[in-house]
C-alpha cells in the first residue's frame, strides 16, 4: 500500500506538471495513476521511498505488469511516466542517480484510429428524437462532438458561458489553455433547440453551470455520455467499436476529405504538434 512519503512525492510531481509544464488534465491523471500503481508494487516489496528504487526494481515491476497481461501500450506508458518522474527527482536533488535511464519501452504496433463513414455519422445523428428533452440533448451532444472534434471531457465540461450562439463560436478550455472553435449553422440550430426547451426540463428546477445535464438534472458525466453514444450506435447498426474519441477521429478525417487545410484541423483539435494531426492524412492515403 502506498505510504505518505511516496504519495507526497507524487503529488509534488503532478503539481509541477500542472503549474510549470502546463500539461493537460488527462496527462496528469494518467501519470498519477501509473506512479501510484508502481508505488503500491514497491511498497509491497518493502521499498518505502523512491530513493531506494533501483534499476533492478524497475525491471521487476515491468515484468510484473507483463505477467499480469498488460498490453505493450500500457507498459510503454508506465515507462514514460516513471522516466519523467525520476528525471524530476534527480533535477530536484531528491535522488542522486536515475534508475530509469536504461529502461526501453516495448515495441507498440500503432493501430489506425477507427473512422466512421459519413453515412454512419448521418445515421447516428438522425436517431435522437428532437421532440423530447432527452433526444434534443443527445442530438446536440452528438452533433457538437462530431462537428467540432472536441474531446468528450471537453464536451461534458462545457459551461453555459462557453457557447456563444450569436457569434457562432464555442470556447474549449484545457487548464489554462483555450481554443475557439467555429460552429456550423446546423449545430447552432440543434444547440439552440436544446437550450430553448430541453435543458430546463432536464434540470427540473435545479441550478447547473454546465451546458449538458442528465435526466436527474445533474451534470452529464463522460461515462453517462459513453452509454448514450453506445446505445445509438447499436440502434444505427454500426458494428465498429465506437467510442466518443471515434467521433473526434471521424471529424478530423472528414474535414481533410472536404479540403480543410491541415493547420486549421490541428487548431480545432487542439493538437500541440502538427505531426499528431498528420496521422489522418496517412489514413486517407
Amino acid at each position: 500500500m502506498i505510504n505518505a512519503i511516496q504519495e507526497s512525492a507524487i503529488e509534488e510531481y503532478i503539481s509541477y506538471l500542472h503549474n510549470e509544464r502546463e500539461t493537460s488534465y488527462n496527462t496528469e491523471i494518467s501519470y498519477e495513476r501509473d506512479l501510484k500503481k508502481a508505488a503500491d508494487y514497491f511498497a509491497e516489496n518493502e521499498i518505502c521511498d523512491f530513493c531506494q528504487v533501483t534499476e533492478t526494481n524497475l525491471h521487476s515491476y515491468l515484468l510484473y505488469l507483463e505477467g499480469n497481461h498488460k498490453s505493450a501500450a500500457t507498459v510503454s506508458r508506465s515507462i514514460a511516466s516513471l522516466r519523467s518522474f525520476f528525471q524530476y527527482l534527480v533535477r530536484n536533488q531528491r535522488i542522486q542517480k536515475d534508475p530509469s535511464e536504461n529502461l526501453k519501452p516495448p515495441r507498440v504496433e500503432k493501430k489506425a484510429p477507427e473512422i466512421l463513414t459519413v453515412d454512419e455519422v448521418d445515421r447516428l445523428l438522425s436517431l435522437p428524437d428532437r421532440r423530447t428533452a432527452k433526444g434534443a440533448r443527445d442530438r446536440a451532444m452528438l452533433q457538437l462532438l462530431y462537428t467540432t472534434g472536441m474531446r468528450v471531457s471537453e464536451l461534458v465540461h462545457l459551461k453555459m458561458d462557453d457557447v456563444d450562439l450569436d457569434t457562432g463560436y464555442l470556447t474549449c478550455s484545457d487548464h489554462d489553455r483555450e481554443r475557439r472553435i467555429p460552429l456550423e449553422q446546423g449545430t447552432r440550430i440543434v444547440v439552440e433547440e436544446y437550450l430553448d426547451f430541453a435543458r430546463m426540463q432536464l434540470l427540473k428546477g435545479k441550478e447547473c453551470l454546465y451546458l449538458f445535464c442528465n435526466c436527474s438534472g445533474t451534470p452529464m458525466s463522460r461515462q453517462g455520455f459513453w452509454k448514450v453514444l453506445k446505445s445509438y450506435a447499436v440502434e444505427a447498426g454500426i458494428e465498429k467499436d465506437i467510442t466518443p474519441h471515434t467521433m473526434r477521429h471521424s471529424f478530423a478525417a472528414h474535414q481533410l476529405q472536404k479540403g480543410t487545410d491541415l493547420r486549421s484541423v490541428q487548431q480545432m483539435l487542439g493538437h500541440a504538434d502538427i505531426s499528431t494531426t498528420q496521422i489522418y492524412t496517412r489514413i486517407l492515403g
